[in-house]
């Protein structure tokens, strides 16, 4: 087996590494070694996207969800959650609070709640195309039909994230009880098939994770060539089965945001909330080591600490543009440049598809 250095030094060069390889670096990387490994993350970034963060406002929507997976603070078997759903009419205010922000992209975020039906799904999307034909929509609403995925796209939708959330189908099957591992991923290839730019994602430090099962992650996600990638650390909900669990750190999730950056160059990779809250420079320590999007929320501050996945997420009190600028200072100080644009991922240009 080669020497950290050289292997760090290979995936820059090659934007490839062996199972065994990321098991070994992962298993022995150092400080040192990780902060090299974050140099070429950053250099890499840099070839693809410059000094650029894009911003895009996160709008959780609904805190109403059908899936009881284990780690989840809203699950369906949570009763001490008091439930919210937004009106069509309060999603677009949030809307128009977002755009005169100078956001470019919404992301329009739920639990599985099938309150929404297709109609009023795709009636709203369709109305936020017409009201701000320039915006991207990203949706993330979970697992639905072929049929409504393909509605929504064609009413207007841009993007939809879907983690995938382990590549281990007997660790999936064992945290999502009421969710099937091949479905998850046929989901996947049918939102990348109907021509979506597709998120994906892991978490980092879940209970029964092995080093075996983050080194599938990364290459599910390079055979996959997302657009984005969301890797966040687990942080335990007292509330869920895993009250008691230890959570993911914060130098290991930093490792597997810098290693998706090598192996898959083009994505677009969120320094994400969850790392904010485990250190509050986890945000910018993530932009220094290959992240290249933050979001900023923009839910109501009325219902906002509802949408707890996790506990003592930050921003909780914050009004929409306290936090908009704010970031935006945050990304300034750490030396990069925010772009409000709708912030395509260079593979979507690349393949010359159009920015409805």
């Amino acid at each position: 087996m080669s020497d950290l250095p050289n292997l760090i030094e290979k995936v820059y060069q090659t934007n490839n590494l062996t199972n065994d390889e990321i098991i070994y670096l992962i298993k022995n990387i150092t400080h040192k070694d990780r902060e090299l490994l974050y140099s070429y993350a950053l250099k890499t970034k840099r070839a693809y996207y410059g000094d650029k963060v894009y911003l895009r406002g996160l709008i959780e929507f609904s805190n109403f969800c059908r899936q009881d997976c284990l780690y989840c603070g809203i699950r369906a078997s949570n009763s001490k959650v008091e439930r919210y759903r937004l009106t069509p009419g309060e999603i677009l205010a949030c809307c128009d609070q977002a755009y005169k922000l100078g956001y470019r992209t919404f992301v329009l975020q739920s639990g599985e709640d099938i309150w929404y039906t297709d109609e009023i799904l795709v009636a709203l999307v369709h109305e936020i195309k017409m009201r701000y034909p320039k915006v991207a929509i990203t949706l993330s609403i979970g697992e639905r039909r072929v049929g409504t995925y393909q509605s929504l796209f064609a009413s207007g939708a841009d993007r939809f994230l879907m983690r995938h959330e382990t590549a281990s189908k007997e660790l999936y099957e064992k945290l999502h009880p009421t969710m099937r591992f091949d479905d998850r991923r046929a989901c996947l290839r049918a939102l990348k098939d109907i021509g979506y730019q597709v998120g994906a994602g892991f978490m980092v430090g879940l209970p029964g994770q092995t080093l075996a099962d983050l080194a599938e992650d990364l290459r599910y996600l390079k055979e996959l060539q997302p657009d984005m990638i969301g890797i966040g650390p687990f942080i335990p909900h007292s509330e869920t089965p895993l009250a008691a669990e230890k959570g993911g750190t914060l130098e290991a999730t930093l490792v597997m945001v810098a290693l998706a950056r090598l192996l898959i160059p083009e994505s677009l990779i969120p320094a994400t909330t969850a790392l904010g809250t485990l250190h509050p420079q986890g945000r910018e320590l993530a932009l220094k080591a290959g992240a290249n999007v933050v979001m900023p929320i923009i839910t109501p501050t009325s219902v906002r600490k509802q949408y707890a996945l996790y506990e003592n997420k930050i921003c909780g009190d914050d009004q929409p543009e306290d936090c908009r600028y704010c970031i935006e200072r945050r990304i300034q100080a750490a030396g990069f440049e925010v772009d409000l644009g709708r912030g395509d991922s260079t593979q979507f240009i690349s393949l010359g598809a159009d920015n409805r």
